[in-house]
């Protein structure tokens, strides 16, 4: 071997393992954000990645001129409960069964019409997705742990399936109840998402206080091993947290990234952008 070859190959293996190690660098600051109670202004979250927002707020070119620069939005669709401040409550509301605790704004809707599951796959993603998202954060799932009978199950598989066959990011809030009935009876977790965020795994909402405490030891484990197993199959795991212990954060922090979640941790339940 010549010399220069033989000096040649060592600077091209260096030269490959910077390459390596600043491709491996992230490009954000912050990894995840959870902002809903914010409608404007998407640049003001240019330090962070995955960005979740209420995209009906939002302009095309904005999502789309924000997505070009690396990020990805998810947008907030909202599945399982009818608010009253959207401009098709009225179209709707003889579909809801029931009062939401805590969100007076909201009432359940029965996701076993049609009339609603077309509303959602035909009109409203369809909307959201022309604006250039990178996937969908699915709320309320949960009416099906209010309402667990088989036309509810049956309704909810047939919008979460039709939200995943656009070849997007689903990533479902909650819905333990509803993914571990529909993995038992229908099919398979990849049917229906991709990923999985779960809110108060470590922290809880003291709603009559209206303040923030440090969850059960068995809620946190019951969460835990809802989203390991799910994580275990290849869901991608989110986590929001809601605290302002310093304490705690500390441990939320280092617990997602041991196990490789994403994580976002804030004191406004209204999602207003108060991160830590």
């Amino acid at each position: 071997m010549k010399l220069y070859t033989k000096i040649l190959i060592p600077i091209i293996f260096a030269l490959l393992a910077i390459i390596i190690v600043i491709a491996t660098i992230p490009k954000f600051p912050k990894d995840y954000g959870v902002y809903l109670g914010v409608n404007e202004n998407l640049e003001q979250f240019s330090d962070t990645y995955i960005v979740v927002v209420d995209a009906q707020y939002f302009s095309a070119n904005e999502i789309k001129s924000f997505v070009s620069k690396g990020h990805k939005v998810y947008s907030y669709i909202n599945v399982g409960s009818l608010e009253n401040y959207r401009d098709y409550y009225s179209r709707f509301e003889d579909l809801t069964l029931d009062e939401y605790e805590h969100w007076d704004e909201e009432k359940w809707i029965d996701v076993s019409s049609e009339k609603w599951q077309d509303f959602i796959l035909k009109e409203l993603a369809p909307s959201l997705l022309d604006k250039g998202i990178s996937g969908f954060f699915v709320d309320n799932t949960d009416v099906y742990y209010k309402y667990q009978n088989d036309d509810i199950l049956n309704g909810l598989a047939t919008i979460m399936k039709g939200l995943k066959s656009y070849d997007k990011d689903v990533i479902i809030n909650g819905g333990d109840v509803f993914m571990d009935s529909y993995t038992q009876k229908l099919g398979s977790w990849d049917d229906v998402i991709t990923g999985i965020n779960q809110e108060s795994v470590f922290s809880y909402i003291d709603w009559d206080n209206n303040s923030f405490g440090i969850a059960e030891k068995s809620n946190r484990e019951y969460f835990e091993n809802y989203i390991k197993k799910y994580s275990s199959l290849g869901a991608d795991i989110f986590i929001i947290e809601y605290t302002n212990d310093s304490k705690l954060i500390d441990e939320i922090t280092h617990y997602c990234k041991k196990q490789g979640f994403h994580f976002y941790i804030t004191d406004s339940v209204e999602l207003s952008n108060t991160d830590y």
